[in-house]
């Protein structure tokens, strides 16, 4: 699909209003230091869990919902220039596009193709819907800036952009579709609605199978769903 990069989202940074989804550690987290490094944007925090939301309070640049995070993006028809961080145990953006195509389609996710796990680095596979991604062979320092030539944790050369690897998979039968995350603050990655919606209209072009991954520099995450006209 098209890269929403940088340049080309130019015109949405810094951002007007970012929505974090989950507040669990890293939901948190990435609150704490997007509201530090954008003082005058507005937060909408998802989290449907009640006893991560005790203690919060809501004010005028803050608003809290207690809905799960996909429903709720699947109910807000996400604007372009809104910011969607997510942190939420599941890959946000292809659960999304699943409920986003259906009805009156029918879609379904289905199992990635072994093909796959030699063509990817470091993969780890989570049941046969889900690999996870990654150029790091350990655990990266959670307020790592993704420069874009070396590696904070080994200091050497970068070895490429993951989310361009991805979107050259060539996988028989399937076509390769890769969301990229773009860095908001140290160890804080998403992208604007916009992209959510290049997403969702690049795949509705033609039914079949597709992969779906979102990635940025150095990590990233694949699902395989199936689309096809009811009634076909």
């Amino acid at each position: 699909m098209k890269d929403f990069s940088l340049t080309q989202v130019a015109d949405l940074l810094p951002p007007g209003e970012i929505w974090v989804l989950g507040l669990g550690k890293f939901g948190m987290l990435a609150w704490k230091r997007l509201e530090k490094r954008f003082p005058r944007a507005s937060f909408v925090l998802v989290e449907e869990r009640e006893e991560k939301t005790r203690g919060i309070q809501e004010r005028g640049s803050l608003k809290i919902v207690a809905r799960d995070a996909i429903g709720f993006l699947l109910d807000a028809r996400v604007p372009g220039e809104v910011w969607i961080i997510p942190a939420v145990p599941v890959h946000a953006a292809f659960r999304w596009l699943l409920g986003r195509l259906e009805p009156p389609r029918a879609a379904s996710s289905i199992p990635l193709p072994r093909e796959i796990d030699p063509r990817v680095p470091n993969p780890l596979r989570s049941g046969e819907e889900t690999i996870y991604t990654s150029f790091a062979a350990f655990v990266c320092p959670d307020g790592c800036d993704e420069p874009d030539e070396i590696c904070t944790y080994t200091k050497k050369a970068r070895p490429g952009n993951l989310y361009e690897e991805l979107s050259r998979l060539e996988i028989p039968g399937f076509r390769t579709h890769v969301l990229r995350s773009l860095q908001l603050a140290p160890g804080v990655g998403g992208y604007p609605g916009r992209s959510l919606e290049g997403l969702h209209e690049e795949v509705l072009k033609t039914p079949g199978n597709h992969l779906v991954a979102t990635s940025c520099r150095c990590h990233g995450v694949i699902n395989a769903l199936n689309w096809r006209e009811t009634g076909a």
